[in-house]
Formats: structure tokens, sequence, C-alpha cells
């Protein structure tokens, strides 16, 4: 495995997710503020760094983007650290620096020599690191002692994991992230996050998602809870009939999803050790044409095989076919797979900021092998996830309450 692709890997497993597509900054006045964040200042540089390294590893969308998006967030919690008296030891960061390096095989100076060859500077990995590890320390002195979980919240979980069965109902709402609105969508899924009424819920779905479920109210059939993303599956568990989860960043939007029902005990679900699934890239997002195009190929293919035919002759990145541990799938993906049995067709996603139709199909699903789960691991587990909810939320405040000024 080559630098490049390690690179990429350790990108998939970082969970950072982007959209959309852009021109890359100019290289003028780099040491000059682009951008200002309460008192802080983020310089051309800066953004052109951290964008190569997204490059680097070879993230999704638009780096530009991504790279604006990142650094704001990270002054904003670099402030929040200090005001709470919170500084990362030079120690904690060197840790962290190897830590992130390690989950590409990788120690942090072959990591460093990789990026330096690439053009990013050690500073800029270094800054990156130690932005979150101060937001990490910070979210856990706040928000820790909040977290309380449940034996009842572990059998649960562990019932999804071999030791038994469960079955949710659920509705979801679909919620778009335009470029620049993004604030607006975060606001407006808190305020559904709060909803307790199936009926409240079906109506906001009918109003706000995007989802093709909307014209039902957002109302999806019965499905095994391992069916679902590994980050939902905690969330959705932890839920009473008529509850809602937190709001979940997906590329392009924000998923939200209601607890209609839940079963135990029917026969037992599998557990998923790999989804193959195959994406297949239309021009004109949501466009009749593109839609119509969805539909003529939905009506002449009956495999993930079929595909390798309508893609006969053109580039080869308009059809991405692989199998990925659960974990490893963008969420926006997964959310969809989840409703889809094989060789069942979905059109609810695009890329490239709406202009590229996604003909998701999925091709099958391999059942993991049952392992032992003691109750300490998945405690922790829901505790990182409570945490995280958490953690989203006072970003948002941060982020509501800051001045931003771009140039």
């Amino acid at each position: 495995m080559n630098l490049l692709t390690r690179l990429a890997a350790l990108f998939a497993l970082a969970l950072i997710t982007m959209a959309g597509l852009a021109a890359p900054v100019a290289a003028q006045n780099l040491f000059a503020p682009a951008i200002r964040v309460n008192d802080s200042v983020i310089t051309q540089y800066e953004l052109n760094q951290r964008a190569r390294m997204l490059q680097l590893f070879r993230a999704p969308g638009d780096p530009v983007a991504e790279a604006r998006r990142q650094l704001i967030e990270e002054r904003l919690k670099l402030e929040a650290a200090k005001t709470s008296g919170i500084s990362p030891t030079q120690d904690d960061i060197a840790a962290g620096m190897e830590e992130f390096a390690g989950r590409a095989n990788m120690t942090a100076e072959q990591f460093l020599r990789a990026l330096e060859g690439g053009g990013v500077a050690e500073q800029t990995f270094r800054d990156f690191v130690a932005a979150g590890v101060a937001w990490r320390q910070l979210v856990r002195a706040r928000f820790a002692p909040r977290v309380q979980i449940s034996e009842a919240q572990v059998d649960r979980a562990l019932s999804s994991t071999g030791a038994g069965s469960v079955r949710v109902l659920l509705s979801e709402i679909i919620l778009p992230a335009q470029p620049g609105r993004e604030a607006a969508a975060q606001a407006r899924a808190q305020e559904i996050s709060q909803i307790t009424s199936v009926s409240a819920f079906s109506s906001a779905a009918r109003r706000y998602s995007a989802s093709g479920s909307r014209g039902r109210g957002g109302r999806l059939n019965w499905m095994p809870i391992t069916n679902l993303p590994p980050q939902v599956q905690t969330m959705v568990l932890g839920l009473a009939p008529g509850q809602v989860t937190q709001p979940i960043p997906i590329q392009g939007g924000i998923a939200l999803f209601q607890m209609r029902e839940i079963e135990e005990g029917a026969p037992q679900a599998p557990e998923y050790a790999a989804i193959e699934y195959a994406a297949y890239y239309i021009d004109g997002g949501r466009s009749e044409r593109a839609l119509a195009t969805a539909q003529k190929i939905r009506d002449s293919v009956d495999t993930c095989d079929d595909l390798y035919g309508v893609a006969k002759g053109q580039p080869e990145q308009v059809l991405e076919r692989g199998s990925k541990a659960p974990a490893e799938i963008p969420t926006d993906i997964a959310i969809e797979l989840a409703k889809l049995d094989k060789h069942e067709v979905s059109t609810n996603l695009t890329r490239a900021g709406g202009q590229t139709l996604v003909f998701l199909m999925l091709c099958g699903r391999t059942p993991a092998i049952a392992e032992s789960i003691s109750r300490e691991d998945v405690t922790l587990s829901l505790q990182n996830r409570r945490l995280d909810s958490f953690a989203r939320g006072y970003l948002e405040e941060l982020r509501a309450e800051a001045r931003i000024i771009e140039k």
C-alpha cells in the first residue's frame, strides 16, 4: 500500500465529512487575514495548507470549502478550551500525532515526511492535531459528569450485537444543508429533534425532508437494527417511542430519526462484517433528465454486475463498486443501504453540491461471526456517542455566538 493510499485510508477512519466542488484558493497575500473568528485570525496560507492536506487525504468533495469550515471550527474549539483553562502539553500533542499516524500504520515521523513530500508543512498537521486534542479534553471535562448510561441501555445495546435481536420502526427526515445555509439547517434540525409526537414529526417530514419517504411523512418499514450504520444504531437504541435522535451530519445534509416502535426477541438478525454496494454517477443532479436516466437504468438492470454494461465506454470514475465494513461507509450512503434489500436501488442521494445523482444499488451483505462483547465495551461506546452528541451541540452554540468575518 503506497503512502497516498494509506493517507486516504486514514482519512476514511477520521470520518471527516465534506460536500461540493470549488476552485483552488488563489495563492496571493498568503499571510494576510482571510477570516476573523472573534479575536483570532486565519490566514490564506493556513487555508491553502489545510486544503492541500485534505487533497493528500483524497477527501471527496471540495477541499477548499472544507478547509474553511475546519479552521473556523478549530478556532472556536481552541478559544473555548483556553477560556476553560485547558491547554494540551507538547507531550499530549506528540501522542496525538503518533496515534493519528498509527491509524495508517505509520509513525508520526513517516507521516510527516509523506505530508511534507506533498507540500504540507509539519506545523499544519501539528495545529490540526492540537485542536483535536484540546477539544477532546474540553468535552470530557465539561460533559463527562452529565453522561450516565443505565443498565437497561447497555442491555438493549447488547441485544443488537448478538445476545438477542431488535427490530425498529422508524421515521426519517433528511434536511438539505446547502453551502452557506448550514447554520439554518442545523437550527431547524435542533428544533425537530425536540419533537415527541409522531404526527408532528410526519408533518415536519412532509414540509422539510428531502428524502423519498417525505410523501409518507418520513415513515420507514420495519428493519433490523443491524441494518443501520453503527453510529446510528447506538443513538436509536437510546430512544423511547416518539423520541427523536440528535441531528446526524451526513454529506450535504442532516438526518434525524424518530422511534415509532421497537420489537425485541424476534428471530435473530445477523450483524454484518461487510456491505457491498455499487454507485453509478449521473450528471444533472435531481433534474428531470437525470431522474429519467436513472429510471431507465433501473428498468434495465437486475444485479450490480449489470451496471458494468451501463458504464462501459465511460470514464472509470462514473461507477464505484466495493465492499466495506459498516463503520467505513459514509453515513448518508449507509442510511440508504439500510432500507434496501439485495439488488434494490435508491436514487435519493446526490454529490458535487447536488449536481450529480447517485444511482445506488445494494449488492449484498456479509454476516459477521458473532463475538463476545463485554458490558464495559458497550458502556464506553454509549458514553462516547453521548459525549459526541453533546460536543456537536456545544460547537453549534459556539458558532452561533461567534463573530465570523470572511474577507
